[in-house]
């Protein structure tokens, strides 16, 4: 049996690993987007219908405007690239949610949501840009596939250990299996990190081909830290999210390559 579980993981990284566009990094996915985005759309749905959905028009078509734009860049890109098929399988919907949280996301497919509490942090439209294309980058890069990969991953982790540990007394039983759940819940959050650190330069790249300002994604951060009180943040290892000061950091050290590549995908001829 063991044996068995293990020749199905080496099988599931041969078939499933891909590698994200524009960031090179190597992946494993084994959930299609035929398996997670009907589900995703009907739980947008669930979502809008649960909460309450801004009355302000202006704000409202801010966030729909720069969303299409870079929307509309992601889908260029894709489709210069030979990703027709998954360009077509988005379903890019963008709306405001009156909430004091200080948050927006994306689900996969392309269903956008801001809370109403980020607008100050993103100040002006480059700011919501550039939340924008951190966000719509999720969706680009299959984070939240990739993310049910690893929880499969992480519960046939556990019945190895279980298997593995049949025959030991049960204090060592309790003991490797404590020791598996910290390494795999610390390795989860690292994955997590890695995902929100692609998606602030993928979302560089992405503003800068619409036509905004990519300092500003430096610049939401700031106020981000700013706005953070001192030592709220748990340390940067036990959290899901990079701290304020190392994105600032990586965006910084990113955006001439953001700059650069954003040119090249701009002149690159779309393919029909």
């Amino acid at each position: 049996m063991k044996k068995f579980i293990s020749l199905l993981l080496v099988l599931m990284f041969i078939v499933s690993c891909s590698t994200v566009p524009i960031t090179g990094r190597k992946r494993i996915n084994i959930v299609s987007d035929a398996e997670v985005l009907p589900a995703s759309f009907a739980q947008y749905e669930g979502f809008l219908k649960e909460n309450k959905i801004s009355a302000d028009k202006k704000m409202t078509n801010e966030i729909q405007t720069v969303g299409l734009n870079i929307s509309k860049a992601v889908d260029k890109f894709m489709r210069a690239n030979g990703m027709v098929a998954e360009a077509d399988s988005y379903r890019w919907e963008f709306n405001l949610i009156d909430d004091s949280t200080v948050n927006a996301w994306c689900m996969p497919g392309g269903k956008v949501v801001f809370y109403t509490g980020i607008l100050p942090i993103c100040d002006n439209t480059d700011g919501i840009a550039a939340v924008m294309g951190h966000e719509v980058a999720h969706a680009f890069a299959k984070h939240g596939q990739e993310r049910m990969t690893s929880a499969y991953g992480q519960q046939i982790g556990s019945v190895l250990v279980a298997l593995g540990t049949a025959n030991k007394d049960p204090k060592a039983q309790e003991l490797w299996n404590t020791a598996f759940g910290i390494s795999s819940s610390v390795g989860l959050l690292a994955f997590s990190r890695t995902h929100e650190t692609e998606a602030d330069k993928l979302g560089m790249v992405f503003m800068i081909m619409a036509g905004y300002n990519p300092e500003e994604a430096i610049n939401v951060w700031i106020r981000m830290s700013e706005r953070a009180e001192s030592g709220s943040a748990p340390p940067e290892f036990l959290s899901t999210h990079p701290s304020n000061e190392t994105r600032i950091q990586n965006l910084r050290a990113y955006l001439p390559t953001a700059i650069s590549l954003a040119k090249k995908y701009n002149t690159t001829p779309t393919k029909s």
